[in-house]
């Protein structure tokens, strides 16, 4: 019987895939000796359900569940047929896996107790971020926190379990829905993208270590609420004008965020008088965004305050959001600031 050592194929015939992320997935489980292996499944069942959602985004327009549903959500937005359909496949996925205690969604206005007594974890989620860019066939995504109970497992949920700032997140992420599906996230060990390869039903490593550029030539802001910005935020687009500096708003966070975390960039939602604590929620936003931003080595800040420093108040919180690059935050603030200090 011949024996032969296994070699690694060097015709080039077969191009290497890559690594799944689930493969990925276990080989990082030693970095979470208390998770006992159910960080990783949620990670899966978050990842599953993204799936889901990624086909019935893609065939929205055959299947007439693009448009407004008619009814609004807690934030007072309407709510579109894909919001729906994105918290259901979302909720029974974390219900079903076992890992989940508790989920806070930005479409339900109270948390939703699992009932799951082994659950150690709760997950703040946003399940369609973008959703009024569904019927133009612009990128929308999903963005996620995953936080560890405070209570003892078994135990009725409690305030405590909900209401924690962003530095006690254990892994955060968002899925992009574009011209290709990718799972950006991180547990805290630096952050990791996954392409969606749709004929093979798998997500593979293909952004390994994203580091973000200390400094970016592109602002992304809503200038159509400028007349209602401090002066700091007025001064600081200027400047980056007069820079001649690239505009970039798509309007889906996921989508905005992305690019400028990959190229450089700044993503500005300030308080304006509409809105004059913000408009982008701390639980299921800004805190899973500022996660990945800072193991990047990008920054969040609400403007006075880093992001996850912040103690929640309340399940729908808003907040003002400064996120991208370390250099341009920074330059924005110190704008920012000298503009409040001469008022």
């Amino acid at each position: 019987m011949k024996i032969s050592t296994y070699q690694p194929d060097q015709s080039g015939l077969a191009y290497s895939v890559g690594t799944t992320l689930d493969r990925f997935i276990k080989s990082k489980q030693s970095d979470f000796p208390f998770a006992s292996g159910e960080l990783s499944q949620l990670l899966r069942d978050i990842a599953l359900a993204s799936k889901i959602v990624n086909r019935e985004t893609n065939r929205a327009g055959l299947s007439n569940i693009g448009g407004a549903f008619g009814q609004t959500n807690i934030q007072g937005e309407e709510q579109q047929k894909l919001d729906i359909i994105a918290n259901i496949r979302f909720i029974r996925a974390l219900s079903k896996g076992g890992e989940v205690c508790a989920i806070v969604s930005e479409e339900e206005d109270a948390v939703i107790d699992l009932q799951n007594k082994s659950g150690k974890y709760v997950v703040a989620i946003d399940p369609l971020d973008g959703s009024s860019n569904i019927d133009v066939n612009i990128s929308i995504g999903t963005i996620f926190s995953i936080y560890r109970r405070k209570t003892q497992v078994g135990s009725p949920i409690q305030k405590e379990d909900i209401m924690q700032p962003g530095t006690e997140q254990v892994a955060s992420g968002y899925v992009l829905y574009g011209s290709s599906t990718m799972l950006v996230y991180t547990t805290g060990f630096g952050v990791n993208g996954f392409t969606y390869e749709q004929s093979l039903g798998e997500f593979f490593l293909s952004h390994p270590c994203i580091k973000s550029p200390e400094d970016g030539q592109i602002y992304s802001i809503n200038e159509g609420t400028q007349d209602e910005w401090e002066l700091g935020i007025k001064d600081y687009i200027d400047t980056c004008k007069s820079r001649k500096y690239s505009a970039r708003y798509i309007g889906s966070l996921v989508a905005d965020f992305h690019r400028n975390l990959l190229k450089g960039g700044i993503y500005l939602y300030p308080a304006t008088q509409k809105n004059p604590n913000g408009k982008l929620r701390l639980l299921y936003e800004a805190n899973a965004m500022a996660f990945i931003a800072e193991q990047a080595g990008a920054v969040a800040t609400d403007g006075n305050r880093r992001i996850l420093e912040i103690k929640p108040e309340s399940l729908h919180q808003r907040t003002p959001l400064f996120i991208g690059s370390k250099k341009m935050v920074e330059e924005a603030m110190t704008l920012a600031s000298v503009s409040i200090k001469s008022q």
